[in-house]
């Protein structure tokens, strides 16, 4: 019997409670409690973010391989394939919350998506904080780890705390690129890439998200080429091509069923499509990664 490659983590297995939200808790106890064997792709139903403070290794997300380092965070959405490889001992602290921790206390569907670290890039989620900032955000895991995770009062304090670190995170990250990026057309690419995330499966050209910009596609060519080092169109295909290839890990899924969830109602041509963006066929790419 074919079963899923990927096993998906429900945020439910980590409680003995089924209405749990939110888990805060030391790396290195979290480990122990949890995961014994992270060297295995998994994914979560939940967001997922981790501050090291020790040890070294690596870290894959979604197919791309990060080397870990001391005073970096990781910010990881829902569905993302990752898994670990650690040399020594690690430490540092998790944070696991639902969907939902956030959607009645803001009133405000889609608020994770004002942080660029939350967009679902890989290479955006992965973050090496300066010296000064990683104490501040240290300190904010000690508050929350004080705190009752159950209870109004308790997960209101940990929300805040939360929203404190986002905002403090997305600020040393906006400066950072407001170096190199100015203000206007980082809003326009960040927008794009919403856009595209909400959109891929239906808007494949960039002159249909150029029209929901308010932009012309030359514009929105340029501002990609200038500033993202690939043209517009790029970004579309490597979100589609991301979105097959955390699919095919699936061997509950034949090659052609992929296809058709993304919208290609013709298998042998998703086939050229894949090969062509990654060098080797659907059935080639599963076989490796399975």
């Amino acid at each position: 019997m074919k079963i899923d490659a990927i096993p998906t983590i429900d945020i439910n297995r980590l409680f003995s409670s089924e209405q749990a939200e939110v888990l805060v808790r030391p790396f290195s106890e979290y480990l122990h409690q949890h995961h014994k064997t992270l060297d295995v792709a998994h994914r979560h139903n939940f967001y997922h973010l981790v501050f090291f403070l020790k040890g070294i290794g690596t870290h894959t997300i979604d197919f791309t391989t990060f080397n870990v380092f001391p005073n970096q965070i990781y910010f990881m959405v829902p569905g993302q394939v990752h898994s670990w490889s650690f040399q020594g001992d690690v430490d540092g602290y998790v944070v696991n919350f639902t969907e939902s921790l956030f959607e009645s206390f803001l009133l405000k569907g889609g608020y994770l998506e004002n942080f660029s670290f939350f967009n679902g890039i890989a290479i955006d989620g992965v973050i090496n904080l300066p010296g000064d900032l990683a104490r501040e955000i240290e300190t904010i895991f000690k508050k929350m780890l004080s705190k009752p995770q159950r209870g109004i009062f308790g997960l209101d304090m940990i929300r805040v705390l939360l929203l404190e670190m986002f905002m403090l995170i997305e600020q040393n990250t906006l400066f950072h690129k407001s170096q190199s990026i100015p203000h206007y057309n980082y809003t326009l690419l960040r927008n794009y890439q919403k856009l595209i995330e909400k959109n891929y499966l239906t808007l494949r050209l960039p002159k249909e998200y150029a029209d929901l910009l308010f932009i012309t596609p030359n514009h929105l060519n340029a501002l990609c080429k200038a500033h993202l080092g690939i043209q517009a169109g790029e970004l579309i295909r490597n979100r589609i091509i991301l979105e097959a290839r955390r699919l095919l890990v699936n061997l509950t899924l034949s090659v052609s069923q992929v296809g058709y969830s993304l919208n290609f109602n013709d298998n042998s041509y998703f086939t050229k499509f894949f090969r062509k963006h990654t060098g080797m066929t659907p059935e080639e790419f599963r076989r490796k990664n399975s």
